[in-house]
């Protein structure tokens, strides 16, 4: 462990749908923190960063739950949080949000994506769980071009890709990506229910594009995402699921 963590306190930010829909994602976030050492606590009060009221334009019950936000987190020395998604909300938006009151956002400055700080910060030599199976990585839009998780393919610069070098520090597990790697799957927040058909289309030819790669699995940072893809695997009866890639980094723990 990265010897700069020693007396650092993490609070835990944990999306509402990771609550509502996933929280095997979320325990699976604090058991890994956990199992690095770290001292990490769960603030029970916290409620949702205010992403779909800012996203459907209700600007004011945003600016509430950014406000709530800060006050809970403001004792910690990192945020963390398992979704690309809501974390680049939270750095992109609640400064705006809050300097319009004016309040100063403090959390832009230490609140991670957990792959981000696993990848940067932590820096584990690996991980103690085996997965012996292939996986199509989906790269997903935020996590790619709000946290920097990976190199967006419309840019000239070397290849990098954080939660592929997390997931090959797993024993046995194959990683493999789509021929395009980062297309969006068609979730989109809002856009899956304001577009539903276009969504489909979408996530009906990503998941396609991931069963090109011979993957059992296809895995990611985004649950979202995973749980967009999901929709489509179920309605098309497809011989292929999703995991979250924190659930691969657990398997053993």
């Amino acid at each position: 462990m990265n010897n700069e963590l020693k007396g650092k306190k993490i609070g835990l930010f944990i999306p509402c749908y990771i609550n509502a829909v996933y929280p095997e994602v979320g325990i699976a976030c604090y058991k890994l923190l956990k199992s690095l050492g770290l001292d990490v606590d769960y603030p029970l009060d916290q409620t949702c960063c205010g992403q779909p009221m800012a996203n459907g334009g209700y600007e004011g019950k945003s600016l509430q739950l950014a406000e709530r936000f800060e006050r809970l987190f403001l004792a910690y020395d990192y945020i963390v949080g398992p979704s690309a998604s809501c974390v680049a909300f939270v750095k992109e938006f609640h400064p705006g949000i809050l300097g319009r009151e004016p309040h100063e956002c403090h959390s832009v400055q230490y609140i991670y994506d957990i792959a981000e700080f696993l990848h940067d910060i932590v820096q584990p030599e690996r991980f103690p769980s085996r997965f012996p199976h292939t996986v199509s990585l989906h790269n997903s839009c935020h996590g790619v071009r709000e946290l920097g998780l990976s190199a967006p393919s419309e840019r000239t610069m070397p290849y990098f890709n954080k939660v592929r070098a997390l997931l090959e520090k797993v024993e046995g597990i194959t990683v493999k990506e789509p021929e395009r790697i980062d297309e969006c799957c068609g979730f989109g927040g809002l856009f899956s229910v304001e577009e539903p058909d276009v969504s489909g289309c979408m996530g009906h030819d990503k998941v396609r594009d991931h069963m090109a790669t011979g993957a059992e699995y296809i895995t990611g940072a985004d649950s979202s995402c995973l749980m967009h893809m999901q929709g489509v695997i179920d309605r098309e009866h497809l011989p292929i699921q999703t995991i979250h890639f924190l659930q691969i980094l657990t398997a053993n723990l």
